[in-house]
C-alpha cells in the first residue's frame, strides 16, 4: 500500500467516524453544544401556556375533539364511509385487477343507505354484481343498490382495468 492510499484510508476513516458521531448525537439528543435536548409536547411546565410549539403543528392537542366533515347533531356523514381499495392478482388475459373495500365505519351507530361516489368513467373488465356496484353516469356510482350498509358493515368487489379508479364518497342518506 502506496502512503497516498494510506491518507486517503485515514481521511476517510476519520470522516466516517465523525459523521457517525454526529449521528449518534443527534439520535441522542445533543444538540451540538454537548446540552441534552428533550422534545417537549408543546406546552411549558409550570406555565398556563396552550400554544403548541411549532415543531408539534402536526399534532393535535388533546382539548381538541372535532369530527371532520359532521354537522352539529348529524347522526353520519360521508366521512364514516371509508374506502379501501388496492391490486389483486391480474386476470388470465393479464389485465390488472383490484380489490375495493367500503366499509361503513359510523361511530354513533348508524346505518347509511344512498352510497354514492364520484368513480370517474368507471369501467370493469370483470363482470361486477349490479346490486353491489354500479355507474349510474358520469362520476356516479351507487353502492348496495342504494340499500343500507350496516354500521361496521363491509362490502367488496373486485374490478379489473388496465388502471386503479380514484373513488371518493359524493353523498349518503343517514337511516
Amino acid at each position: 500500500m502506496g502512503q497516498h492510499s494510506v491518507q486517503r484510508t485515514a481521511v476517510i476513516a476519520t470522516v466516517s467516524f465523525f459523521f457517525f458521531l454526529g449521528l449518534l448525537a443527534v439520535l441522542a439528543g445533543l444538540d451540538g453544544t454537548g446540552t441534552l435536548v428533550s422534545l417537549s409536547l408543546g406546552f411549558d411546565k409550570g406555565t398556563n401556556n396552550t400554544l403548541p410549539s411549532p415543531h408539534r403543528k402536526l399534532l393535535r392537542r388533546a382539548t381538541e375533539m372535532v369530527e371532520p366533515n359532521r354537522i352539529w347533531g348529524d347522526k353520519c356523514s360521508k366521512s364514516d364511509i371509508v374506502i379501501n381499495q388496492g391490486p389483486t392478482a391480474p386476470l388470465p388475459s393479464g389485465i390488472p385487477t383490484y380489490t375495493v373495500e367500503i366499509m361503513n365505519m359510523c361511530v354513533s351507530g348508524c346505518d347509511i343507505s344512498g352510497i354514492h361516489l364520484r368513480c370517474g368513467w368507471f369501467s370493469s373488465a370483470r363482470l361486477i354484481n349490479p346490486k353491489v356496484f354500479k355507474r349510474l353516469r358520469y362520476n356516479d356510482c351507487l353502492v348496495n343498490d342504494g340499500r343500507p350498509l350496516i354500521n361496521g358493515g363491509t362490502i367488496s368487489f373486485q374490478y379489473a382495468n388496465t388502471f386503479l379508479y380514484p373513488l371518493s364518497v359524493s353523498s349518503v342518506v343517514c337511516v
